[in-house]
């Protein structure tokens, strides 16, 4: 029994000191350890693709927009109202390319060299918009939204409040809009 006592001791005893080599260890990490970062506060963004159009500045909503191209070339079709400047093709796609601004009952202000088309593809409805100009993907903060602004003008019916961020006011277009609207989805002249 002596051998099992000792033995015993023995297995206490090392225990002890691992447990204690393991405190110690654990006490060195937490003096040498840094803090955590400071948190910061996350400010909600909303995401949209930003133009020009009329004079003004727009963003329309990124799920609306699923390309940016440089005007193609396209083929006029006869028998189409004068917005329709033609179809292109698009990697194997026609795509009729349409000048905003005109249908809106206005012209398009901007150099060809500037002019961008904003590609659409919603539901039954593929198409490219022609707009002075894009700025790209923008964020916005979500509290910069005013939903109480709004667009004079034809633009008026596609457009829901207005982002400012630094003195510039970035209205909402919705592209999707134009689905519904028999004015552009029936571009034959009658």
């Amino acid at each position: 029994m002596s051998e099992d006592n000792s033995t015993a001791e023995a297995v206490d005893q090392g225990s002890r000191v691992a447990y204690e080599a393991l405190a110690s260890l654990a006490l060195q990490c937490r003096s040498h350890a840094r803090g955590l970062p400071a948190q910061v506060d996350i400010t909600p963004q909303w995401s949209g693709v930003a133009f020009e159009l009329l004079g003004r500045r727009f963003v329309a909503p990124m799920g609306e927009v699923s390309e940016i191209l440089e005007v193609p070339h396209y083929t006029r079709i006869p028998g189409v109202k004068p917005w329709v400047r033609g179809v292109a093709n698009v990697r194997g796609r026609l795509l009729p390319v349409c000048d905003l601004a005109s249908f809106l009952h206005d012209r398009i202000h901007s150099s060809r060299k500037q002019q961008r088309v904003l590609v659409l593809e919603l539901d039954d409805l593929y198409s490219g918009l022609m707009v002075d100009r894009v700025y790209g993907m923008q964020h916005f903060p979500v509290t910069d939204y005013d939903a109480d602004y709004e667009v004079d003008g034809a633009v008026a019916a596609y457009c829901d409040g207005c982002y400012r961020v630094n003195g510039v006011e970035w209205a909402v277009f919705n592209p999707s809009r134009l689905r519904l609207d028999l004015n552009f989805m029936q571009a034959a002249q009658a």
